[in-house]
């Protein structure tokens, strides 16, 4: 039997950050994972270049990027480890950065650089006198909780987690379950988290894909499949009067419905049955346009003036779906105009589902918030068990707020766990 100061099941960015963070308090740490390969998720992300975190973050707003049942929950640990905290931990490490729009920040060259980072600071904790012992790729069999009663009436009792896995049993005080959730099957991830949850009693909201792209019946879908490929900035909307969110990003059109950075964003909020509402032409008061267009004598095609705006592609076809709209714009009338700006500014369409985990990057919903403590992400009625990252039903936005959530909650926890020493 092996004993240590704390088990972390989940070697992604939240289970390796939190190790590395306990052990530099002189923990050891026993850091399992059933995959052989560290920070998947890490290393898919970004395109490849880990989009870490995001200089936009507002820790005392944390509901404005943050969905979650209880949005406030993730103020505690966003505030005491936040998007600057960790930019000073890539300079400390030479990991050269840059910054896009939005606050969003990348790897300037790869991804794998910010997995080594983490590797790196597993590793130096040993400086402290801690230790992180990784154990992949491993499967845990079972977990049990153990309370031993005191010798004397005047001696505290002590709690234990036996962890039976394929490399043998390990005993710890604390455990940390940082295994992620159901998103990305393909490289490893599970609902294993979810159901040790349960196991211990603690309530699991209901679960669904986020931040993945939005698909549509094929016949429905059948006029604007051959616009797969094809991209522009719009504004996206779901819900109504004050559950309405709306996101101005670029949408992308597939084979099977609409992806893109806007799509993914809104998934999160979209509801099964109920309607996206797309403005095409964001910012732009088309109607006046086309009029001012007609006014001016113009005898181009209405396709071809709406390409001022559009893809011409898209204008192309867009105006297939009415013979008013298939003439030199001199020649239509101001109500055909008006009825095509109004399709374009306000296309309303109801998704049939989605890609599923397969495609999402993260998974909605989780253990719920209400079980655990906002300071130390510890079950409140399970003692010396601790939930972080993306298995607490906390998701941000795309954008690095998942993995700045990944690093606060990984930090919160650390900080908190009783080293018995």
């Amino acid at each position: 039997m092996l004993h240590c100061d704390v088990v972390i099941l989940g070697a992604g960015a939240a289970g390796l950050f939190c190790a590395a963070q306990a052990a530099r308090r002189g923990a050891r740490v026993v850091l399992i994972d059933h995959s052989e390969r560290v920070a998947e998720k890490v290393r898919i992300s970004g395109g490849g270049r880990a989009n870490c975190t995001n200089r936009d973050l507002d820790p005392a707003a944390p509901h404005r990027h943050f969905l979650s049942a209880n949005p406030h929950f993730c103020r505690s640990a966003l505030a005491r480890y936040t998007p600057r905290d960790f930019i000073a931990l890539l300079d400390r490490h030479g990991l050269a950065w840059h910054e896009k729009h939005k606050g969003q920040l990348f790897c300037d060259r790869s991804a794998e650089d910010l997995i080594q980072l983490l590797l790196d600071e597993c590793a130096a904790a040993r400086d402290h006198g801690g230790e992180v012992t990784r154990w992949q790729a491993c499967q845990v069999r079972r977990v049990e909780f153990q309370v031993k009663s005191p010798p004397s009436a005047d001696a505290e009792s002590f709690h234990s987690y036996l962890i039976d896995s394929e490399r043998g049993p390990v005993s710890a005080p604390s455990l940390v379950v940082a295994t992620g959730g159901l998103s990305i099957p393909k490289i490893g991830a599970s609902g294993f988290g979810f159901d040790l949850a349960r196991q211990f009693g603690l309530k699991v909201t209901d679960t669904r894909p986020g931040l993945v792209p939005l698909t549509f019946d094929g016949a429905a879908w059948a006029p604007y499949a051959p616009l797969a490929g094809l991209s522009l900035p719009v504004a996206i909307s779901t819900g109504a009067k004050k559950q309405r969110t709306t996101f101005h990003e670029d949408l992308l059109f597939t084979h099977r419905g609409l992806s893109g950075p806007a799509v993914l964003q809104i998934s999160s909020y979209w509801q099964p049955r109920t309607p996206i509402e797309i403005d095409l032409a964001a910012g732009v008061d088309l109607a006046a346009e086309l009029l001012a267009a007609k006014a001016r004598g113009s005898r181009k095609l209405i396709a071809n003036e709406l390409a001022a705006w559009l893809p011409q592609r898209l204008a192309d076809a867009w105006v297939q779906q009415d013979p008013a709209w298939q003439r030199p714009i001199n020649e239509a009338s101001d109500k055909a105009l008006h009825a095509l700006a109004e399709r374009i500014l306000r296309w309303s369409l109801t998704p049939t589902g989605t890609e599923g985990y397969k495609k999402a990057e993260v998974t909605v919903g989780g253990v719920d918030t209400r079980e655990l403590s906002s300071q130390t992400l510890e079950a409140r009625r399970q003692p010396g068990l601790y939930f972080i990252g993306e298995v607490v039903d906390v998701t941000g936005w795309l954008g690095g707020y998942n993995f700045q959530w990944a690093w606060a909650s990984a930090h919160a926890c650390a900080e908190a766990l009783p080293l018995h020493r």
